[in-house]
């Protein structure tokens, strides 16, 4: 099994350390990291350092640095704008789509949109998606931890001026014709995909999106839900674009 991840803001310059906080806490007394066992630290901007453990202490390991490194930030970027959806599937599919390799995540208040993002309602729901983002990034070990940008709820407006800055922009439309198997993709800049709320993506909404420059798109002849199509169609990116 590979070593454990935890996030730090700054990677150590030295070659040793103490991780405390809440990372610390969760590698020593719920994960229970001993003397001798290894893991990975990492920044979240691509830095990240091996470290072994030397000492325990309540709440903190004492940290020995083995090897730093730095992983590239992928080209295209990959970014999603998730339709907000009702209950924990939009969580869920935040946590799906970092672990498969989401740069960025933007929630779209759809105009379809069961559940509204509004005022304080808002700031929690969008801490929510981050938190969730964070730890889903080191269960998955990955050393860029993937951006929730954007306000708490975006308006098509800003979503369709993103679109209009992409390398190249998909819609998942289930009456589209076009598949994102074959369809065109760029090799630098982003590539932004667009996923839609429980209710769909209204007409007038997928008339902005592709005024802007997207295109429709499907994946196969079944409707996935809100929580899975990101995640589905995240997976044919990886592929087309050698991540996986």
């Amino acid at each position: 099994m590979s070593a454990p991840l935890f996030l730090v803001e700054a990677l150590p310059t030295g070659d040793s350390l103490t991780l405390d906080g809440p990372e610390g806490h969760h590698a020593a007394t719920v994960q229970r990291l001993r003397v001798g066992e290894e893991l990975l630290l990492a920044d979240g901007r691509g830095g990240t350092a091996a470290a072994v453990v030397t000492a325990v202490g309540r709440g903190t390991l004492d940290l020995d640095v083995t090897s730093r490194g730095y992983v590239d930030a992928p080209v295209p970027r990959i970014v999603v704008v998730q339709g907000i959806a009702k209950g924990d599937r939009g969580e869920l599919a935040v946590q799906a789509m970092t672990e498969v390799g989401v740069d960025e995540i933007v929630p779209w208040a759809a105009s379809r949109s069961v559940t509204q993002w509004r005022g304080d309602r808002g700031v929690r729901a969008r801490d929510k998606w981050v938190a969730t983002a964070r730890e889903a990034a080191k269960q998955a070990r990955r050393a860029w931890l993937p951006v929730v940008a954007g306000a708490p709820d975006e308006p098509t407006a800003t979503v369709a001026r993103r679109i209009a800055g992409s390398g190249a922009a998909f819609v998942l439309h289930e009456e589209a014709q076009e598949r994102l198997t074959t369809a065109e993709l760029p090799e630098t800049g982003e590539v932004v995909l667009v996923v839609g709320p429980e209710g769909g993506i209204a007409p007038v909404e997928l008339t902005a999106f592709v005024e802007a420059g997207a295109r429709p798109v499907r994946l196969g002849s079944s409707v996935l839900r809100t929580s899975t199509a990101g995640v589905a169609a995240l997976s044919v990116l990886a592929t087309r674009l050698g991540r996986w």
